[in-house]
């Protein structure tokens, strides 16, 4: 197999990276084992403390064990593999980046209804008073792209934060990081506008959860999360 020799600035990164792509588009094939430490140093051309910490982080990724005899062999990821390799699938070309688009959007719509739904039920009142505010300073669509992301952001952390859920306020962090990675000029082309635009409907969601209205705030977070999916309109691989 055949790697490009990296930058000595950012070594363990830059061999991270090109192992997993390796691994997630397949040209390292499940139960094939890596090559050594050694022959990775001379490959990539840099130290092997810097090849020993890129395995690491591919083996915490999901990816890689290290089996009997010392051989580092690779995973299968769909088995292994969690949320952190989102953004490294679509850089792979293993996935097609408007696929995993679609399937954080997917995610997102579950996570967010169920978020609203949670934070009707459970928030306290600074809570209420803090998604109100967010939903306040919501910007008109005129705002530039920047602006309007931020807004989004921080008006579905107030709302994560008030539904206690834990869990969900991590996935948020690791779905937008996978947006982020994969580009926003794309989802704003895809359908941005249709969702992130719409200052009314977040002011109208806020409103639903401070007034504890725990059925109608899932359905309006559903269908407002759901412009996004819809617009990508992904079949079904």
């Amino acid at each position: 197999m055949e790697f490009a020799a990296v930058d000595r600035a950012a070594v363990s990164d830059a061999v991270y990276g090109q192992l997993v792509d390796a691994i997630l588009a397949g040209r390292i094939a499940p139960e094939e084992p890596l090559p050594s430490e050694r022959e990775l140093a001379e490959t990539f051309q840099v130290n092997r403390h810097a090849v020993r910490e890129a395995l690491k982080r591919v083996q915490q990724s999901g990816l890689v064990r290290v089996a009997h005899g010392g051989k580092t062999r690779v995973l299968n990821w769909r088995e292994n593999a969690g949320l952190d390799i989102l953004s490294a699938l679509a850089r792979s070309g293993s996935i097609p980046p408007q696929r995993v688009l679609y399937d954080i959007a997917v995610m997102r719509r579950s996570v967010g209804a169920d978020s609203a739904r949670l934070c009707a039920q459970r928030a306290d009142p600074d809570q209420l008073a803090a998604i109100l505010r967010a939903a306040a300073a919501y910007p008109d669509a005129t705002a530039d792209l920047a602006t309007v992301i931020a807004a989004d952001h921080a008006f579905w952390i107030t709302v994560i934060e008030g539904s206690g859920n834990l869990a969900y306020r991590l996935a948020l962090n690791t779905l937008v990081a996978g947006y982020a990675d994969i580009g926003w000029e794309l989802i704003a082309r895809l359908g941005l506008n249709k969702e992130y635009a719409d200052r009314d409907v977040h002011r109208e969601l806020a409103v639903r959860i401070a007034a504890r209205d725990a059925d109608h705030a899932y359905a309006d977070a559903y269908r407002l999360l759901s412009r996004l999916v819809d617009a990508l309109d992904v079949p079904k691989a």
